[in-house]
């Protein structure tokens, strides 16, 4: 599984986000909205209502880049009631993130096995 490194510049974007966005919609909510480049050396990171979908998007020499990750149980611990529009972590804190982990309370998503999709 691709990861981002431990040193890298992550902004995640405090508000829900609706996750038909793509790239387009995306970046201009960073240029926009949170005043930033979206081709700069960073990850943005968006979330859905329910909690349950997550979007990454980052510039990568001559492209953007859209990483999507749908939680099939559970929820993704999210910012709740903060005074900006984003909030700045590392890559290591979004690992955590990814992995379930409340970053406060470091509780992790239970581990899920299944035999097949349908």
């Amino acid at each position: 599984m691709l990861r981002p490194a431990d040193h890298i510049q992550v902004y995640l974007y405090a508000d829900c986000v609706d996750m038909r966005k793509s790239i387009d919609g995306l970046s201009s909510l960073v240029e926009q909205e949170l005043d930033l480049n979206p081709m700069s050396n960073a990850l943005f990171v968006f979330c859905n209502r329910r909690r349950d979908k997550i979007k990454l998007l980052y510039w990568e020499r001559n492209g953007f880049v859209l990483w999507y990750k749908r939680l099939e149980k559970q929820r993704f611990k999210w910012l709740s009631q903060i005074e900006s529009d984003c909030i700045e972590l590392d890559g290591y804190q979004l690992n955590l993130l990814l992995d379930g982990l409340d970053i406060f309370n470091n509780k992790p998503h239970q581990t899920l096995h299944f035999q097949s999709v349908s």
